[in-house]
């Protein structure tokens, strides 16, 4: 007697070649680099939104510009987080008071009651979380300055200048050029220098403002455009060399570029696959979708690239080359 074998052989053929393409597409999805947007009401796009999580697939997971809309060190959605990106010392970026707790509903009902001064919320949450603050200019002499206050390990405030980089596990971050104000205000700075400052209407020196380039272990290369006006580096430095494939870019216009500034930059300048606005100064999407007339809606009219709107606590995945994989919309 003959055993037909053959069905018994496809079939393990079959069961192989899918368990192949499963593993195939975990593989890939894991290769992804990971954006959470932390801003103050659940699935929306609000004003003073700036704050994201940026996690690599090693694990690795950056916070950049906690800002007003991350409640402390306790907000449930932070996590592990291995090092802290600051821009620039205004309070909205930096962290002078913040949420109380995750919203819900609309932008327009957005408080920030909790006072983070003098030690500023990224201080704190870099602080609780046991991360390094990584920023340029002057700004990591008063970051370990307020993480020694804490009773952290000032050395955790680590500096990198403008054309060097540093690693934060498979992450590789350097600082670019920004074109706006720095100033520390006295109230940041505490005691009786910091009531002279206020009192004469002048900030402390913190050095230029920054942005960030950021290069994830899958290849992604990402700009972090901080608050910023139109700068030669964003195409010679972040378009021509680093070769930028997604952008985060400030659209607030008075205080930062606005949206048909910001378009220009990403369409000549960069040229990127996919990009994310920030800083829109205003109340951008109501239920989760673009409000008609704002400046997210006329940045998005005018790019090129895919524009990809920060919900809060929406997770996007992007691909090495830019491209958005996953929670985009």
């Amino acid at each position: 007697m003959k055993l037909n074998l053959r069905p018994l052989f496809s079939a393990l053929s079959f069961t192989t070649a899918t368990l192949v393409v499963s593993l195939s597409a975990q593989s890939a999805i894991a290769a992804d680099v990971k954006i959470t947007p932390l801003g103050s009401m659940e699935g929306e796009f609000c004003q003073l939104d700036r704050a994201m999580i940026l996690q690599d697939p090693d694990g690795t997971r950056l916070l950049y510009d906690p800002g007003r809309t991350v409640a402390g060190a306790d907000d449930k959605r932070l996590g592990k987080i291995d090092a802290v990106l600051v821009s620039h010392m205004h309070g909205d970026h930096v962290g002078d008071k913040h949420i109380s707790d995750i919203g819900k509903g609309e932008c327009k009902d957005t408080k920030f009651p909790v006072n983070a001064l003098p030690n500023t919320s990224a201080a704190s949450i870099a602080h609780a979380k046991g991360a390094k603050i990584i920023t340029g200019s002057e700004m990591p002499k008063f970051f370990a300055t307020k993480l020694k206050a804490l009773g952290g390990d000032p050395k955790n405030s680590q500096l990198v200048r403008f054309g060097a980089s540093t690693k934060v596990g498979g992450i590789t971050i350097t600082t670019v050029p920004a074109a706006h104000s720095n100033g520390i205000s006295g109230h940041m700075i505490g005691g009786e220098l910091g009531k002279m400052l206020d009192a004469s209407g002048l900030t402390a020196y913190a050095g230029p403002p920054t942005g960030y380039v950021i290069t994830f272990s899958n290849g992604l290369v990402t700009y972090l455009s901080g608050d910023t006006g139109i700068t030669a580096e964003q195409e010679t430095v972040v378009g021509d060399h680093y070769k930028a494939k997604l952008v985060v870019i400030n659209i607030g216009d008075t205080f930062t570029t606005g949206p048909k500034e910001a378009a220009w930059v990403v369409n000549k300048l960069i040229k990127p696959e996919s990009i994310i606005p920030s800083h829109a100064n205003q109340p951008s999407t109501a239920g989760g979708k673009i409000i008609e007339g704002t400046r997210l809606a006329l940045f998005k009219e005018q790019s090129e690239a895919a524009v990809h709107v920060p919900l809060s606590g929406r997770t996007m995945s992007f691909d090495g080359s830019g491209k958005c994989t996953e929670g985009c919309s």
